[in-house]
C-alpha cells in the first residue's frame, strides 16, 4: 500500500458549495481510494481550524501510515506500534552508522514540533474511537499523583493567563486533572525566546528608498515610475504599523483613507477578511447590503474568496488578532512613530494608487488593495510569495542579507515595532493594542531585550557595584517565596468563591 497528499474540492449537499481540504488517497490492490475517516475528520474542522493546522495533521497521518507499512510485522497491538512510533517521530530512523533498514530515513523533529503532531495524532485517534469504534491509539488512563498535580498547576497557569478565565469550571478541571495518555510526551524545553530579530530601524528609509527602487528606472525623473510602491506600503504598515506580513494582503481599496482629524496622516483599517463590514456601494438580490466580506465577494465578485480561505497563490493567513473595533470587526493600525508614519503612508499609498490608475487596474474585479502588475497577472490580488521575494531584493540592494537572525525577512518589521514600543516605555497594555495581541504575554517575544541590551546593563551594573553604590536587589529565594506567595492568595480567593 502507498499513498499521496492531494488538495480535493469536496462537495456535501446539493448547494454544490465546494469545501478545499488535503486529502489522502491510498493505492491498494490497483485501487485508489481516499482515507475517509480523515476526510471526515477534517470536513468537522474545516470552518474552526487553518488550512496549515489540516496539512499537518495530513502530514503526520502520512507518517503513521508509512510507518506502519514498513513495521507492520514486529507488532501484534496498535497501542505498542504507536508508542514505538512516537519514539521515531522524536529521534528519527536512522541508526549510528547512518542506514535504515525501515527505509523511512526520518530526521529527529524538533521537540516541541513532534508534540504538536504527535497530540493532533491522538486527537484524531480519539475522534476514530468515538465515531468508528476504532481502538484508540493513545488512550486515557488514570494520572498518577505527579501528573494529576502537573495537569493542575497547567490549569491554574492558563486560567490567570486566559481572558476569560474567570470563566473556568475548577470542579471539571480538578476531574480532568486525574487523566493522562498512556504514551507521555517529551518535555518542550523552556526559556527566553532568544536574541530578538528586529529589523534596524535606522536602515529603514534605506531600505525603503534604496531597496524598492524599480530595476533600471533608479535614475528616471518620475517618482511614479521610480519606485515599487505597492512594496514600500506594504513594509510601512508593518515597520511603522505593526502588522503581520499576512494582514496587508486582506486590505481592501476603501480601507485606507485620509484621517478625518489629521488629513495629512492615513488612516488603515484592516477588517476581519470574513466578517468584516462592507462598503454600502452594493445591494443584493433582496435590495439589502451585504452581511459580511465573504457574502460580499460571493455576490459582487464571483470566483474570489475571502483569502484566509483561499489556497495556492492567492492565500493570506489571519492569525485572529485582538480587534479594534467588534461591530464592525476591523483592527486600527496605530502608527509607531506617529506624524511622520501615517504622513510617509499617505503619500506611498497615493503615489501607488496612481500606479495603478496608470496601468489601468480597477477594482471592477476584485476588490483588493494590492495588485500584481506582471502581464499574466496583471490586476490580480498581490501574492505574499511575490512580496517576499521582491523584500529580499530590496533587502540586498542595501547591502544586507535577508535572514532571521539579522532580522531581515520581513517578519523583522514587527519585532522592530514591539521593540519601540518597549525603549518608548508605552507600556503592556498600549503594546498589546499596537500588535493586536489577544493575551498580553504573546508579546514577550517582541518586547524582550536583546543579548546586547542585557550585556550592557550588567556591565552598567558591575561598574557600579564596583564603585561601591549600593543596588536595590532581591535574592532568588525571597523572590520565589514571593512569588508562591502570591499564587496562593490567588488560589485560595478563587475557591472562596
Amino acid at each position: 500500500m502507498s499513498h499521496v497528499r492531494i488538495t480535493a474540492s469536496v462537495i456535501n449537499d446539493s448547494t454544490g458549495i465546494k469545501t478545499h481540504i488535503p486529502v489522502i488517497l491510498l493505492e491498494e490492490a490497483g485501487h485508489c481510494t481516499a482515507l475517509m475517516p480523515l476526510v471526515d475528520y477534517l470536513l468537522a474542522h474545516s470552518q474552526a481550524r487553518s488550512s496549515s493546522w489540516m496539512v499537518k495533521m495530513c502530514q503526520i497521518v502520512g507518517m503513521l501510515l508509512d510507518y506502519t507499512e514498513a513495521n507492520h510485522a514486529s507488532f501484534e497491538k496498535p497501542a505498542k506500534l504507536f508508542e514505538t512510533f512516537a519514539q521515531r517521530v522524536y529521534t528519527g530512523t536512522i541508526g549510528e552508522d547512518g542506514k535504515d533498514a525501515s527505509g523511512l530515513y526520518w530526521f529527529p523533529k524538533r521537540t516541541d514540533t513532534g508534540k504538536l503532531l504527535l497530540n493532533m495524532l491522538s486527537d484524531f485517534s480519539d475522534w476514530m474511537s468515538k465515531e468508528y469504534g476504532a481502538t484508540p491509539l493513545n488512550p486515557w488512563r488514570e494520572a498518577t499523583a505527579y501528573e494529576q498535580r502537573l495537569n493542575w498547576a497547567a490549569f491554574i497557569n492558563k486560567s490567570e493567563r486566559s481572558f476569560l478565565g474567570h470563566l473556568d469550571s475548577y470542579a471539571d478541571a480538578a476531574e480532568a486533572s486525574k487523566q493522562a495518555r498512556n504514551i507521555r510526551q517529551r518535555q518542550t524545553p523552556r526559556g527566553d525566546h532568544g536574541e530578538t530579530k528586529a529589523f534596524p530601524d535606522d536602515r529603514f528609509m534605506e531600505l525603503l528608498f534604496v531597496g524598492f527602487t524599480v530595476p533600471g528606472k533608479q535614475d528616471s525623473p518620475d517618482v511614479v515610475e521610480r519606485y515599487d510602491w505597492r512594496g514600500i506600503c506594504i513594509t510601512i504598515l508593518m515597520h511603522w504599523g505593526g502588522l503581520r506580513v499576512s494582514e496587508p494582503f486582506h486590505l481592501w481599496v476603501n480601507d485606507v483613507m485620509t484621517n478625518p482629524l489629521k488629513p495629512d496622516e492615513a488612516l488603515v483599517r484592516v477588517f476581519h477578511p470574513i466578517d468584516g463590514a462592507v462598503p454600502h456601494d452594493f445591494r443584493g438580490p433582496n435590495g439589502r447590503f451585504m452581511a459580511n466580506r465573504e457574502a460580499y465577494l460571493q455576490a459582487r465578485y464571483p470566483g474570489y474568496r475571502p483569502r484566509n480561505r483561499e489556497t495556492g497563490n492567492r492565500k493570506a493567513g489571519w492569525k485572529n488578532p485582538k480587534l479594534d473595533d467588534t461591530s464592525q470587526n476591523f483592527m486600527h493600525v496605530h502608527w509607531l512613530p506617529t506624524g511622520i508614519a501615517g504622513r510617509l503612508f499617505l503619500q506611498a499609498w497615493k503615489l501607488y494608487m496612481y500606479q495603478r490608475m496608470r496601468a489601468r487596474i480597477g477594482a471592477d474585479k476584485h476588490p483588493w488593495l494590492f495588485v500584481s502588475f506582471r502581464d499574466a497577472q496583471k490586476g490580480e490580488p498581490y501574492t505574499m510569495d511575490a512580496y517576499r521575494d521582491a523584500h529580499a531584493r530590496a533587502i540586498r540592494r542595501i547591502n544586507l542579507e535577508p535572514a532571521k537572525l539579522n532580522g531581515t525577512t520581513e517578519h523583522g518589521h514587527r519585532h522592530a515595532y514591539g521593540q519601540r514600543t518597549r525603549r518608548g516605555a508605552v507600556g503592556d497594555i498600549v503594546t498589546q493594542k499596537g500588535l493586536h495581541h489577544l493575551s498580553i504575554e504573546s508579546q514577550g517575544v517582541y518586547t524582550e531585550p536583546s543579548v546586547s541590551e542585557v550585556t550592557s546593563a550588567l556591565e552598567t551594573a558591575t561598574e557600579a557595584l564596583a564603585s561601591g553604590q549600593k543596588l536595590p536587589m532581591v535574592s532568588d529565594l525571597d523572590a520565589f517565596i514571593l512569588a508562591e506567595r502570591k499564587d496562593l492568595k490567588k488560589l485560595l480567593k478563587r475557591k472562596g468563591k
